[in-house]
């Protein structure tokens, strides 16, 4: 990556109209979240079809244990690092408008972003599956598995998609919103594999976006998609970018 890359993309980010960010697991892999994919990944030690809804559904009492253990015991762990800190200064300065995250470990709030959209979900929910209603995940006792809905006594699922289950209607609608309004894309950790999410940076793109990515390694969007790559960790490079973005209107 060239300093002359850097400080382009910061002209470009600091000039914008309307930025938003997409992140995916890259941004969090810093603060000690696998990936779900790749080697070392989350499918490489579970089988992902124990997570599909209907699997979860007639076998509860299998799948909880993993849950808890995935995505409570070892998520809960976890904390916001430069990263996730960078892109909620950007916002704090009213440089970027929204994170649009496929990420379900709540690092992007725990940051102090405020205006998040998770394309996947978030551990930090719960609903029940037979009366519908939402819980805190903080509030539910994990000691016994299944837990019980504090409501009815059902079954209680994580509030982030299940394989077979349908991406959150009103995420994907404002997500798409705001990407073929936006002007500046900031694709931070992911490679676009997931889809629809996927499509979010192609869409901003499109629509006349300048791409700026930032990735340890060159993804799908890198050729076709991004008009300015900066290769490097997230955790290096957005607080470097964000430092040059304040420079420029100290």
């Amino acid at each position: 990556m060239s300093n002359d890359a850097l400080k382009n993309a910061a002209r470009i980010l600091g000039q914008a109209r309307l930025a938003i960010a997409f992140t995916g697991a890259g941004i969090s892999v810093e603060s000690g979240i696998p990936p779900f994919r790749g080697p070392g990944g989350i499918w490489s030690r579970y089988d992902p079809e124990k997570f599909e809804k209907n699997y979860f559904r007639q076998h509860p009492e299998e799948v909880w244990p993993l849950l808890r253990k995935i995505f409570f015991d070892e998520l809960a762990r976890a904390e916001p690092n430069p990263a996730h800190q960078a892109l909620a200064l950007l916002e704090d300065m009213g440089r970027l408008a929204a994170v649009i995250t496929q990420n379900i470990d709540g690092l992007h709030q725990a940051a102090g972003s405020r205006t998040v959209y998770e394309y996947h979900g978030s551990t930090r929910r719960m609903q029940c599956m037979d009366c519908r209603m939402f819980f805190d995940s903080a509030s539910i006792s994990l000691e016994t598995l299944p837990p019980p809905c504090p409501n009815c006594g059902g079954l209680l699922k994580p509030d982030f998609v299940f394989f077979s289950e349908a991406i959150p209607f009103d995420v994907h609608t404002e997500a798409t919103r705001l990407a073929k309004k936006a002007d500046v894309c900031l694709v931070v950790g992911t490679c676009g594999e997931v889809m629809p999410a996927g499509r979010i940076p192609r869409v901003a793109a499109n629509a006349g976006a300048t791409v700026i990515e930032i990735n340890v390694q060159e993804t799908g969007y890198t050729r076709g998609t991004t008009d300015i790559f900066l290769q490097g960790k997230a955790g290096t490079m957005l607080p470097m970018l964000v430092e040059e973005v304040v420079g420029r209107h100290a």
